[in-house]
């Protein structure tokens, strides 16, 4: 019989934004949700955030942004985990990001981006819900 293990999920915050309280109530609501969360903490890069991703094997990547970069940054972190082989890992977000900016990171491969405000348990039984679909451990 396979042993269940939890969902693990790495939360980052890329770039020169240095407001991560968001980040940090996430984090908290996914580990209170069962989850079993990594927390990188400020300034990462794209390869930071990949490497520290294929290193814990994680189900799932959070990038939380609130500079405005999310065109910049999501773009690169999916680049780089296609590059790595991680096609099963989700990557997901919230922040500051406009409706149309979504419509087009969702096309580029980009998960369900979440806006301020969301109720975190929405986000965690997205993640659920994405990793049992497309995970098998």
């Amino acid at each position: 019989m396979k042993k269940e293990r939890p969902i693990r999920v790495l939360v980052a915050k890329v770039g020169l934004d240095g407001h991560d309280r968001g980040a940090k109530i996430i984090a908290t609501a996914l580990r209170d949700a069962g989850m079993e969360v990594i927390y990188t903490g400020l300034r990462q890069t794209p390869e930071m955030v990949v490497n520290a991703a294929l290193q814990e094997d994680v189900d799932a990547i959070g990038i939380s942004i609130l500079s405005g970069a999310h065109n910049t940054v999501f773009p690169k972190v999916i680049a780089l985990m296609k590059e790595k082989g991680m096609d099963d890992v989700l990557l997901t977000g919230g922040g500051i990001i406009p409706d149309e900016d979504i419509i087009e990171l969702n096309k580029s491969g980009v998960g369900k981006l979440f806006h301020p405000g969301t109720n975190t348990s929405e986000i965690a039984d997205y993640i659920k819900v994405w990793v049992k679909e497309h995970r098998n451990f």
